[in-house]
């Protein structure tokens, strides 16, 4: 009976295909969604991506003052015995800015030092066997840290005094590279997020929300890797590698995932 009405009916079968077990209608993943990117979004999109840049290369003198009064302000609260200088940037007549950076002694591992950290390695790799199987990916994020510090400890044991790279140079680079990187958002974004039908408002948003919050935490980060960089360069690989420009890549894939569940406009 039910096949007879279905020959009879054959709108029904194709209806009921797109509803739930409740009777609503499933509406389709946004992954097999066509978009319909029209001239008006494409317009929109570009002309923000244009507005957004033009005002971040007005606002990068002033982000670099700001950076230069956290490191003051870190200078005189943290322990942290560094120089602090300026390096003059120039990309054409429009764009000038001094970016601040640190000067520390370039210091080798004292035998002290590196017998610590082998122990100190030794025993962070003992106690990854303890946590639980539901933490394996911290596990395996931990496992590959202490590799890299491995690594440079076998280093320093053999050629300590042949390590090509200086921490001044580092953290500039570091600096540079972050601001690289928050320059590049906008363009980032306009052909991975303004494809997709969100609001013209959530699309600067989530933008201006990116370039923001690394504009704030930069200057931490370079804190921070200036006040272990002081110790020793022993840790330059380690944080070069894992708390350098990947954590930066990272916070932008984490803002950016969180702004792809935000509501669409229309459906697709």
């Amino acid at each position: 009976m039910a096949s007879a009405a279905s020959k009879q009916n054959p709108g029904i079968t194709e209806l009921v295909r797109f509803r739930g077990h409740r009777g609503g209608i499933i509406p389709m993943h946004r992954a097999l969604a066509r978009l319909n990117y029209g001239v008006t979004d494409l317009s929109s999109s570009v002309a923000l991506t244009l507005v957004i840049l033009f005002a971040w290369t007005k606002c990068i003198p002033y982000v670099c003052t700001f950076w230069r009064r956290v490191f003051v302000l870190g200078l005189r609260y943290l322990p942290l015995k560094a120089d602090l200088s300026t390096s003059a940037h120039s990309f054409g007549p429009l764009l000038r800015f001094d970016l601040p950076c640190f000067r520390v002694e370039a210091l080798l591992p004292s035998s002290v030092l590196w017998g610590s950290m082998c122990v100190l390695t030794l025993f962070a790799f003992t106690v990854t066997f303890a946590f639980p199987p539901r933490w394996i990916p911290l596990i395996y994020a931990l496992r590959a840290a202490l590799f890299l510090q491995v690594s440079a400890l076998g280093y320093f044991a053999v050629r300590p005094a042949q390590f090509p790279y200086d921490p001044n140079e580092y953290l500039q680079g570091l600096a540079m590279t972050g601001l690289t990187v928050i320059s590049i958002i906008p363009l980032l974004f306009s052909v991975t997020y303004y494809i997709f039908h969100f609001s013209f408002l959530k699309k600067a948003c989530i933008t201006v929300l990116t370039m923001g919050y690394l504009c704030l935490f930069l200057p931490v980060q370079v804190l921070l890797q200036a006040l272990i960089l002081q110790k020793s360069v022993l840790f330059m690989p380690v944080l070069y590698l894992i708390l350098g420009m990947p954590l930066d890549v990272l916070i932008v894939i984490a803002l950016y995932s969180w702004g792809m569940t935000w509501k669409f406009t229309e459906s697709t």
